[in-house]
């Protein structure tokens, strides 16, 4: 190539890049000739229905409270969601008050990420699901105007996605309780919610059909040490993974003594919450799981992630009853993982996404732009 012809080449190609980009219809970047938009927040109460009854070590429900999020820019739409099982201490009412106080209005540049979600996380403590709602649409807005899903935007690779987990609690109906089991055998995992007085019972259930790996979550429900380890001991012994958040979270002495003792990698989940928790986990745990209600989204997750990698831990993304939308979001994270619980969507009647699929038990992240969602 000629000097006259570099320089129009590259007279072009900077040209091209200095034009914004948006997504047609169909999916493909277009050139807009500016912007001048504000974002726009919108967001309405979704009641999400479970297919059984969630049963866990301190409560059982049927439903889940979720605020389901809109941020528009420039004719795009980033989709987000705050899901908000009991304990987090959050629900319709705060989320949508906490929400009314932001004035997303102010920023004409999405790309500031970091100073959008600096004032959003300024504007009232705690509120986590609330500020992952409103995080977790920037991101699909962003990606969307960049026309590329988050995995790639992370330099990550899809096909090292791990298998997920699906989740089951204990029943005392039979019917019932075959039913959930029957629900498990697409899957090589299977996540057993203990702590409600079946623990073995449930584990006994599942292996008179299927010797499939397990995993455990105690939900807290552990509160004996000497107890604990005995379980740990056992489940050791049929083919179990991991133990995930064995003892109350305020029992740090304890958990740190099981940790020494137990044949199995605890896994912090309600000991954790933001990214300073990281390091105070390091000290009583093997692990930690992740969770974008628990974490205020995607962007402080990713630094979660890279931390506990730096200070030697095991790595687990989960969530809550979701619809596709927050698990789709949550999905583009998982390459970095070692293990993934991310079958929310896949326990709620009226998901209102198509987003990430379940093929042969491996999380498969969707190729489209943002978090990878459509609205049915």
């Amino acid at each position: 190539m000629n000097r006259r012809s570099f320089l129009k080449a590259s007279a072009l190609g900077l040209a091209f890049a200095a034009s914004p980009i948006s997504l047609s219809a169909a999916g493909e970047p277009t050139r807009q000739t500016g912007r001048s938009g504000r974002l726009n927040l919108s967001f309405e109460p979704y009641e999400l229905k479970l297919r059984h009854a969630f049963n866990l070590a301190r409560s059982q429900r049927t439903t889940t409270p979720d605020v389901q999020v809109r941020i528009e820019y420039d004719g795009l739409v980033g989709y987000g969601e705050a899901s908000m099982p009991p304990y987090l201490g959050e629900s319709v009412d705060s989320v949508c008050s906490f929400l009314n106080k932001l004035d997303l209005a102010q920023f004409s540049d999405p790309f500031r990420l970091e100073e959008i979600l600096h004032y959003v996380d300024s504007v009232a403590e705690n509120n986590r699901a609330a500020k992952a709602s409103v995080d977790i649409a920037l991101h699909d807005l962003l990606g969307k105007i960049m026309g590329q899903p988050w995995y790639k935007i992370w330099g990550l690779s899809p096909e090292n996605a791990p298998n997920t987990s699906f989740t089951i609690s204990y029943d005392a109906d039979p019917a019932e309780m075959q039913a959930k089991i029957e629900e498990t055998r697409p899957f090589k995992v299977v996540k057993v919610k203990m702590g409600v007085g079946h623990d073995k019972e449930t584990v006994e259930a599942l292996r008179r059909v299927s010797d499939v790996a397990i995993c455990v979550d105690a939900n807290q429900g552990w509160t004996n040490k000497e107890e604990a380890l005995a379980m740990c001991e056992w489940l050791a012994e049929r083919n179990c993974l991991f133990v995930e958040q064995p003892m109350p979270k305020e029992m740090i002495e304890e958990t740190a003594w099981l940790r020494a003792r137990s044949p199995l990698p605890l896994i912090a989940d309600e000991f954790l919450q933001r990214l300073p928790d990281v390091i105070r986990a390091s000290e009583a745990y093997d692990g930690i799981n992740i969770k974008l209600m628990k974490s205020t989204g995607l962007h402080e997750a990713y630094q979660m992630a890279v931390l506990a990698r730096g200070l030697g831990m095991r790595v687990m993304l989960g969530c809550m009853t979701e619809t596709s939308c927050a698990v789709t979001a949550a999905a583009q994270l998982s390459p970095m993982v070692d293990w993934a619980d991310l079958d929310g969507n896949l326990l709620i009647a009226n998901d209102r996404f198509d987003g990430i699929k379940i093929i042969d038990g491996k999380v498969t992240i969707p190729d489209r732009p943002g978090i990878g969602v459509e609205l049915l």
